[in-house]
């Protein structure tokens, strides 16, 4: 039966329209994973002579160990945001003499094949035979290194229940956010030393093997609660099922102010609350407002001040660059039956153009604490923050008459890429790094304050010539109103 089963995911697999729909971007995360198997095999390979280099005094095994912590719990968060759920067409299946159990072992073997599962043997086999070139015994490194792959599928299943409990509450990467914060917690305040229990285990392991039978009993857990879990939903009338949900209604009341635009701001509000993309794009504005603590804590980086604008730009302008760049593929569910009504295209855009700047405005003013690292951030932020007002708004409104592929608001937006096409990719070079270029340049040839003058000159013109840009932004629209009909009317 598993053999049938292989056979129509084969036959499935290269009869869909995968080949047919975004080919160039396929090829591109095929660049991307070879990138990261060589990186890993890198890593593998020079691990042992970077770890006695840096650390001459001690055991490099011991000290790789020490880190297989944080190496647990960033595979876990990166696994959330990339992998998908194991998937397999069941319904039909459901109507034959099968076992459910036989459906869900299948599903949850064809999870053990995933690209995540592979890419750390890449780096821990080639630094398992390096140990062992170095003198030490094949007998304890043969069974530390079966014990990180076990932990790998301990991680893989685990997140298959913190992906299904998200699902069934509706939480986004709220439980992602509370189990691995809790973790790091635990560790950074010494309550749970979770660094050196990892890898006091690992090394446990490694000199006693039969203590790897504990993270197999781990493993055996979680695969049962997993197959517990999906032969509980495996019926041919779960999905007939209608969902009872509780209508949240908000007060939208303020919108009015903004005149006849209010009913589109109010239709977008409803849908950004309401659907799980937009709303888990809206949840990570947490990650744009917080972007400069990678770089301003670091004194190095404070000395680069072209990366001011850069940071100010992503920080100021996340909403606008992850909302806006979609438009008005966000509408594309319906957005026939838009066009057909009484309604100045003038309006929809200026709503879309209201929200952003709103958006700018408000994470400007959140990141004000920011001035703790020095007056000349602030200052770039806010001159970034002009500049994605007057010039990126209006920019990411025109690349929006390009857009022609549909989305599906019931999907998350972390590392989703449906909607994306090579308008994306093409506009985020005059976003982004053509104010960091023209920041830097006039920063370096000039001085700090011509640079910032520079970009809210710009975002200020950008503002006085509001009218005559919305009216040639509008013009395209318009010419291309038919054609994203056509585009929206059709699956990707």
């Amino acid at each position: 039966m598993i053999k049938h089963f292989l056979n129509l995911e084969w036959k499935q697999y290269f009869r869909s329209s995968y080949w047919q729909k975004s080919i160039a971007l396929n090829i591109l995360l095929v660049l991307l994973g070879l990138y990261f198997v060589v990186m890993f095999l890198g890593l593998g390979f020079g691990l042992l002579f970077i770890l006695k280099k840096a650390l001459p005094d001690k055991d490099p095994f011991v000290v790789a160990n020490s880190f297989m912590f944080f190496w647990f719990l960033g595979d876990l968060m990166m696994r959330f945001f990339l992998q998908k759920l194991p998937v397999m067409s069941v319904k039909p299946l459901l109507t034959l003499p099968i076992k459910r159990s036989t459906i869900v072992h299948f599903v949850l073997g064809k999870s053990a094949l995933n690209f995540f599962n592979f890419l750390p043997l890449f780096a821990v086999i080639p630094f398992s035979i390096m140990l062992i070139r170095d003198g030490y015994a094949a007998s304890a490194i043969l069974p530390w290194m079966f014990a990180v792959i076990i932990v790998v599928l301990i991680i893989n299943f685990l997140n298959f229940i913190i992906e299904a409990f998200s699902a069934e509450k509706d939480l986004s990467f709220l439980p992602l956010i509370i189990v691995a914060g809790t973790l790091f917690g635990l560790d950074y305040f010494n309550v749970l030393p979770m660094k050196s229990l990892v890898g006091d285990s690992l090394v446990a392991i490694s000199n006693n093997p039969v203590y790897i039978l504990i993270p197999l009993l781990l493993l055996a857990i979680f695969y049962m609660y997993n197959f517990k879990i999906l032969k509980d939903k495996l019926f041919l009338d779960s999905s007939l099922k209608s969902k009872v949900t509780e209508v949240k209604a908000a007060d939208l009341s303020w919108t009015k102010r903004f005149g006849d635009i209010a009913p589109f701001m109010q239709l977008d509000l409803k849908l950004i609350w309401r659907n799980k993309r937009t709303k888990s794009m809206t949840m990570l504005l947490f990650i744009g407002l917080l972007y400069g603590l990678f770089f301003y804590p670091q004194p190095m980086y404070r000395d680069m001040e072209f990366m001011f604008a850069f940071i100010g730009v992503f920080s100021t302008g996340f909403f606008l660059i992850n909302f806006g760049q979609f438009i008005p593929a966000w509408d594309s569910g319906y957005y026939k039956m838009l066009m057909s009504q009484n309604i100045k295209y003038e309006q929809y855009l200026r709503s879309k153009f209201i929200l952003m700047v709103m958006s700018v405005v408000i994470l400007f003013v959140l990141g004000i604490p920011y001035v703790y690292f020095g007056w000349k951030i602030l200052i770039a932020h806010f001159a970034a923050a002009i500049y994605n007002i007057g010039v990126n708004s209006h920019v990411i409104l025109y690349g929006g008459s390009f857009n022609r592929k549909k989305i599906d608001l019931d999907k998350k937006a972390a590392f989703n890429y449906q909607g994306t096409g090579a308008v994306q990719w093409i506009i985020g070079f005059p976003l982004m790094l053509l104010p960091m270029g023209l920041f830097g340049l006039v920063n370096w040839l000039v001085g700090f304050e011509a640079a910032v003058a520079l970009l809210i000159i710009m975002g200020v013109t950008g503002i006085v010539f509001h009218k005559k840009l919305m009216s040639f932004i509008t013009k395209k629209y318009l010419d291309s109103k038919y054609k994203m009909i056509n585009a929206f009317s059709q699956d990707n």
